[in-house]
């Protein structure tokens, strides 16, 4: 069955490299679509150490309860997240078939830190990690993993204990998704789960396909619809096949992405439709107002010069005369300032879209200069330069002679973009010590940034963090896995290559 998956390889290779939308990513969503929460969020010190939370269950949920311990430290804060006798996938509503942990800021912002895989008992465990020190922590009941915004299906919430080091902070108002948004259109899926044979991710995969569907996204967003068709279709052959458990969650979670992204980026478009309908019919309501009222302005004009002509036959004509003048004067002048307004309005979509494709062949360009030095994929957050950790000495972060003189070509290709933004990030497995681990990526990323600007790439535009083990690319319970986690990623983002880094 490895055999098998590694022949799927390209294809998922070919799907994952096309790019789309981070799930952290909050794209515009309808109000109608959305309803409003509050909640209490807790500041956390690096002085304070670690701290326990109660996880307070909501009446959705009432026998469900949860504990978190957070440790807040210098540049990221650590969260170890158990829950008890959550209701197993299905029981809310059909749609609805796992838990989703989240991070909510003092100004409303929501973040998604991972799901939880439940045991028969309803039990589960959850180890992240966050930038915030500040912030809320809930726990959603979701149709798969890799939503964007919390539902409004709240089954948990922070609530801190007697003992807890932190000072509360009032979070007025951030926004949760109606459920009705994941409703299916018809019968939903019938669901009996058998997570012995088919894993639950097969079944998130399936029900993340069909309501991107319900929701459009074959009509809005067919590319992005069909990439997770094909990947559903990849996941059930695997399935089929009684491939590897790991192979099929692998391919099953890769589909949730696509439709997620798929249907929102067909909510979106559907929100830009309707506004854009609302403006058309505004401005056509105020094009008619000013009508009638020109209209009724020439009726009282007429009137006014009937009357005057009863009194006056030779002043009336002549006044008549200048009014139809004046009318139609003002209907020239309306109408040059109409053809005007078109005229400018042709231009700056012109203009708008001659920058677009500019941006795209500069995009293009710089990706196949790029991939001649190094694996490059075309990502939202930009140019995604990616570094093996085969350049590295093992456990170190000094350059090996192949990274110095590669990361010297890439220099010259980037000095001739100085517009552009460098975020250099590096990528641990999840082998060793949190802080070990955390402290190598930055010593790495670090190493490639400091040559970059040594080899004439402007200080301004580079950055480098470290990101640990919070970002997987491939599973960390193979070699194969921990060695493609074991990376450093340079980011190329700008206005000039249509691409911004993502916040």
């Amino acid at each position: 069955m490895g055999r098998i998956f590694k022949s799927l390889l390209p294809l998922i290779a070919l799907l994952i490299s096309v790019g789309y939308l981070p799930a952290q990513s909050q794209s515009s969503i309808p109000d109608a679509a959305m309803v409003t929460k509050s909640s209490m969020a807790i500041g956390y010190t690096v002085d304070d150490g670690e701290t326990k939370v109660d996880l307070k269950p909501s009446a959705l949920m009432p026998a469900a309860k949860g504990e978190a311990k957070v440790e807040a430290k210098k540049d990221i804060t650590l969260i170890e997240a158990k829950v008890e006798k959550l209701d197993q996938p299905g029981k809310v509503g059909t749609q609805f078939l796992t838990y989703v942990l989240w991070a909510v800021s003092p100004d409303g912002r929501t973040r998604n830190l991972g799901e939880f895989l439940l045991n028969e008992d309803g039990n589960g465990e959850l180890k992240v990690t966050t930038q915030l020190q500040t912030f809320a922590l809930l726990v959603t009941s979701e149709p798969y993993y890799s939503v964007r915004q919390p539902s409004e299906l709240i089954v948990l919430e922070n609530q801190p204990k007697k003992d807890t080091k932190g000072k509360l902070f009032a979070i007025e108002k951030y926004s949760a998704m109606k459920r009705s948004q994941y409703e299916k259109i018809g019968n939903p899926l019938a669901l009996t789960l058998d997570t012995k044979n088919v894993p639950l991710q097969m079944y998130e995969a399936r029900n993340a396909v069909d309501i991107a569907k319900s929701k459009g996204a074959d009509k809005y967003a067919g590319e992005l619809y069909s990439r997770a068709e094909g990947s559903l279709t990849m996941a059930e052959g695997l399935l089929q096949k009684k491939a590897d458990r790991n192979e099929i969650i692998s391919v099953a979670r890769q589909t949730v992405q696509f439709s997620e992204d798929a249907r929102s980026l067909a909510i979106e478009k559907q929100e830009q439709e309707r506004i854009a309908t609302e403006q058309a019919a505004a401005a056509a309501k105020a094009r008619a107002e000013a009508e009638a009222k020109a209209a009724a302005d020439a009726a009282a004009a007429k009137s006014l010069a009937d009357q005057e002509a009863q009194r006056q036959a030779q002043l009336a004509a002549t006044n008549e005369a200048a009014l139809r003048a004046k009318a139609k004067a003002d209907a020239d002048a309306a109408q040059a300032q109409a053809n005007a307004l078109a005229a400018r309005e042709a231009a700056a979509k012109a203009e708008t879209e001659r920058v677009r494709a500019a941006a795209e062949k500069a995009r293009a360009d710089l990706l196949q200069q790029l991939n001649r030095v190094l694996e490059t994929k075309d990502t939202p957050r930009g140019l995604v330069v990616n570094m093996a950790e085969t350049l590295f000495d093992t456990g170190k972060y000094d350059l090996r002679l192949d990274a110095r003189e590669k990361l010297a070509r890439l220099s010259g290709i980037l000095a001739t973009h100085p517009e552009l933004k460098l975020d250099v990030e590096g990528h641990t497995d999840n082998t060793g010590g949190v802080q070990l681990n955390q402290t190598l990526s930055e010593q790495r990323a670090q190493a490639v940034a400091k040559y970059l600007v040594a080899q004439g790439v402007a200080e301004g535009t580079v950055k480098s963090s470290g990101l640990a083990d919070a970002h997987p690319v491939a599973d960390n319970s193979t070699t194969e896995g921990r060695q493609k986690n074991r990376r450093v990623e340079i980011i190329v983002s700008g206005e000039g290559i249509g691409r911004t880094a993502a916040k």
